[in-house]
């Protein structure tokens, strides 16, 4: 029999064969601590490695193998036997409370629990001191050289407030340094210096985002893709679909894309680009007929707070393996990661495109208007409402040569594969309008028409914000969504809340979804009016079973409806996601759910 020898370690002790043999297969258990163990146990809190070689030798396969499962479920008993009892009481389903003493149980990373309430989430710490910031510049400079590292003043503000969106604390909240990087792997350094110092982050691409998405409250690090990263990477027209940096802008995508008659139909306001686009979950005006964002995302490349890079999906239009990670950071307003390239779906441009408008008495006539095209089954490209104060910011904004009779109007775009069958529609189209008392109804008879009438469309944001009666005027929007029966409720009940309040604003938006957008414009002393609309709105569209944000996002502005839509329970859940995926609260903090 071979002779074998016990090696006493500090760490432990291990069985080992004297003679060769072949890889040793380790079991490994610990003991639990002392304190979870008896005085007599606790003296010999070892790790316990057991080679399989040595077991065998003299006894044997089958009795080596015997004996050390029989031992291994002898440690497995005595710990268990020697846990302390538990201290779960029967109230506690009541109360919520855990069964376990352990302090760190309910705090950032300690927790067993499958959601994370506020009150539970440990303190957050950033290193903003300057030394520390100096340090990250220098690390930045040495990584991406001093050209592509930005800290003037005027910049800085430009990145974290816009008229559209303004930062709560203005120039207060802004980045303490901008960086551009070259590539995926530059954002993965850029991620590991700022997760070693501590130093929060945020992602910058179109600028477009709304409800103080990029506010920078803790002097975060700017991360801008705009310079280098804004390529379109692979069109691949057999497969319809395409490979982007986070950059590119949709529009000029699809100038690209339509010299071979396709497009992509994902359409939010001007200058939005593709990462913004996905981080903020947007639609559009053809969302109607196309869907949203979230539709049309096949696969994304992601940079996690820590610098892992990782791949959500390929290309395959379905599949059924793992978490859908795709969807997860779809929406996330960067809160998660980094998208530093995504795979995107495009499709057959229309054919036979035709812009109608249609003008209505009141906003009423119109949304039952949309409501006939939506029950009917005409499956339109585009249908959008703008009221009558919208439709006065059109023709006082400067931004449309055509002038407008001012009431509620609705704009829509037709297609279909041939010119007949969209004749056709467009006349089953009208016959709705006139049904409903309409005032105007008109089928553009060219390309050139129908751009003019879309322009009036495409420009209804910035025209409402140049009725500002001061500089200083700020402009907020909402953009609830609701099941298409409870439009002519919710838009209603804006109008009376922006009349009551004698404030300026205005309703418009996407019918043919559901979602509309209740806009203001206030001046000093009348943020708390406006802020109420804003309030009172979101809470009707959750009550009418749907949601206080269609496509904007929450950002700061909005974050505190969460709540109210889904309850406390599905916020912790989320919260848990964050802190699962950015432990230390790196990745745009504070954005979509409160963390502190």
């Amino acid at each position: 029999m071979a002779r074998l020898s016990m090696l006493s370690r500090s760490s432990g002790f291990s069985y080992i064969s004297k003679r060769p043999c072949p890889p040793r297969i380790f079991i490994r258990a610990r003991l639990l601590p002392s304190s979870r163990r008896s005085a007599s146990t606790a003296s010999t809190n070892k790790m316990l490695t057991f080679s399989w070689s040595g077991a065998l030798i003299g006894m044997g396969a089958w009795g080596g193998v015997m004996a050390l499962l029989a031992l291994e479920r002898r440690i497995k008993r005595t710990t268990l036997a020697e846990e302390p009892a538990s201290n779960f009481t029967p109230n506690m389903l009541e109360r919520g409370d855990s069964a376990s003493s352990d302090s760190s149980v309910g705090k950032r990373g300690g927790s067993s629990a499958s959601t994370l309430p506020l009150m539970d989430v440990g303190p957050i710490i950033y290193d903003l001191s300057g030394p520390n910031l100096h340090g990250a510049y220098n690390d930045f400079v040495a990584l991406l050289g001093e050209e592509n590292v930005d800290v003037r003043h005027g910049e800085l503000v430009s990145r974290s407030s816009t008229s559209w969106s303004p930062a709560p604390n203005g120039e207060l909240d802004i980045p303490s340094v901008i960086v551009f990087p070259r590539h995926t792997e530059d954002v993965s350094n850029i991620a590991k210096i700022c997760h070693s110092r501590r130093i929060p982050m945020i992602a910058f691409s179109g600028g477009t985002s709304l409800e103080g998405t990029l506010a920078a409250q803790h002097k975060e690090v700017c991360v801008d893709f705009n310079r280098h990263m804004n390529k379109i990477v692979e069109i691949r027209k057999d497969d319809m679909d395409v490979t982007v940096q986070p950059a590119v802008g949709y529009m000029e995508l699809n100038q690209i894309l339509e010299a071979e008659g396709l497009f992509f139909p994902v359409d939010p306001g001007p200058g939005a680009q593709i990462g913004g686009m996905i981080s903020q979950g947007c639609s559009g005006t053809n969302a109607y007929r196309y869907g949203t964002m979230k539709d049309w995302v096949l696969g994304l490349e992601v940079v996690l707070a820590d610098g892992t890079i990782i791949k959500t999906r390929g290309r395959p239009r379905k599949s059924s393996a793992g978490f859908d990670l795709t969807r997860l950071f779809t929406g996330s307003e960067g809160t998660l990661g980094f998208i530093t390239e995504a795979h995107i779906k495009i499709t057959r441009a229309p054919q036979n495109l035709r812009i109608a408008v249609a003008q209505f008495p009141t906003v009423g006539d119109a949304v039952k208007m949309a409501v006939k095209v939506l029950q009917s089954g005409h499956q339109l490209e585009a249908m959008e409402l703008l009221d009558e104060l919208t439709m006065h910011g059109v023709n006082e904004g400067g931004y449309c040569t055509a002038s407008w009779d001012e009431k509620p109007t609705l704009f829509l775009k037709l297609a279909g594969p041939s010119p007949e069958f969209v004749a056709e529609t467009a006349n089953t189209v009208e016959g709705f309008a006139k049904a409903c008392g309409t005032t105007l109804f008109r089928l553009a008879q060219t390309a050139e028409e129908g751009d003019e009438i879309w322009h009036a469309r495409k420009t209804a944001l910035w025209s409402t914000i140049a009725l500002k009666k001061d500089p200083s005027d700020v402009f907020i929007s909402s953009d609830p969504c609701v099941p298409i029966s409870q439009l002519p409720e919710i838009v209603k009940r804006s109008q009376e809340l922006i009349a009551e309040a004698g404030v300026l604003g205005n309703v418009l938006g996407h019918v043919g979804d559901g979602n509309i957008h209740t806009s203001v414009l206030y001046g000093a002393g009348e943020k708390e009016a406006a802020m109420r609309i804003m309030s009172e709105v979101q809470r009707l569209a959750a009550d009418l079973d749907g949601t206080v944000s269609g496509e904007h996002g929450l950002g700061l502005g909005y974050r505190h409806q969460l709540a109210y839509e889904l309850g406390e329970e599905s916020v912790d859940a989320m919260r848990r996601i964050k802190f699962a995926l950015d432990p230390l609260c790196l990745m745009n903090p504070g954005k979509m759910i409160t963390v502190e």
